[in-house]
């Protein structure tokens, strides 16, 4: 059930930028921030059973939805993908600075007498997420600063998505050919 409601609320995060873009014509911004405070909780009350490590994430994804609902400006609700990404990119290079990295500890997961090649390249994949969490958050806040809802909405709720599954299917694809050569 625990999985569910995670993957239920994980997918309606996804929208994000596109309930945003479509609520602001029905709702003020406090109340569509209200709505997204409201599915963090669950997700945290979920993860904590667990103490799963998102736990400090959503708390913070909680704490800035707040300030969006005192301040009920546009501008508030247009930065959240900025710190999502900064989130993400503080995770993974806290993880480079205390190993295992976080790519590494995915991987053990399958293979947990990893050899340091593996080692190596999961180090080597989790400073380029680092990196395209830098572009990404760099343009996530230039579109909110500088762009219409229009874009902001298209960028953060599909174009970043598709440069995020396109980072997934190239590593996926240097990993089947790296390992062919291991085995």
């Amino acid at each position: 059930m625990r999985v569910m409601i995670n993957t239920i609320i994980g997918l309606l995060t996804l929208l994000y930028p596109f309930a945003v873009y479509f609520g602001i014509r029905y709702l003020e911004p406090w109340k569509i921030a209200s709505i997204l405070v409201a599915l963090l909780s669950i997700r945290l009350i979920a993860s904590c059973a667990v103490k799963h490590w998102s736990s400090p994430l959503l708390m913070v994804g909680m704490v800035y939805f707040g300030f969006a609902i005192w301040s009920n400006q546009l501008l508030t609700l247009r930065f959240y993908p900025v710190i999502a990404n900064a989130a993400m990119l503080l995770l993974f290079s806290w993880s480079l600075f205390s190993p295992p990295s976080l790519i590494e500890r995915i991987a053990r997961i399958q293979h947990p007498d990893l050899p340091p090649e593996g080692v190596i390249y999961t180090r080597r994949v989790t400073q380029i997420w680092c990196g395209f969490f830098i572009v990404n958050g760099s343009i996530a806040l230039a579109t909110a600063l500088w762009s219409s809802i229009e874009i902001w909405s298209l960028y953060n709720g599909f174009i970043a998505y598709l440069l995020m599954g396109i980072l997934f299917v190239g590593e996926y694809l240097v990993r089947i050919k790296t390992q062919k050569h291991v085995r």
